[in-house]
């Protein structure tokens, strides 16, 4: 995540109602964006926008399938298990917990989040 992305534009992010559909779709199984435009009745166009923005903060993954006619195609899923936004000394803090939980990646993200 760039430096320069501030917890305001994650907060924006999140708060998005598109984004907030396609990640609720995503968190229950992962889904490719033909599926998603589906079921979250939004366009095609809409869904990758969301998609590129989510991932610009490292909140979903992909992966390459092959159909059964040999064509590729990505499905997207949650890459996070909660958020916690909190209001400490008038500062607002993000807290993103992963399944892998890996302690030098929540460590790396919470830097980028916390800048002192």
């Amino acid at each position: 995540m760039a430096e320069e992305q501030s917890i305001e534009e994650i907060l924006d992010t999140i708060g998005d109602q598109h984004a907030r559909r396609v990640l609720a779709a995503i968190s229950r199984e992962p889904q490719s964006a033909k599926e998603l435009a589906e079921e979250c009745d939004l366009s095609l166009p809409t869904v990758y926008r969301r998609i590129e923005l989510l991932d610009e903060y490292d909140l979903v993954t992909d992966r390459t399938l092959v159909a059964e006619d040999g064509n590729h195609y990505k499905v997207y899923e949650s890459n996070f298990e909660s958020t916690v936004i909190s209001l400490e000394d008038e500062e607002y803090k993000v807290r993103i917990y992963r399944e892998e939980n890996l302690p030098d990646r929540f460590s790396q993200l919470w830097d980028e989040l916390n800048p002192e």
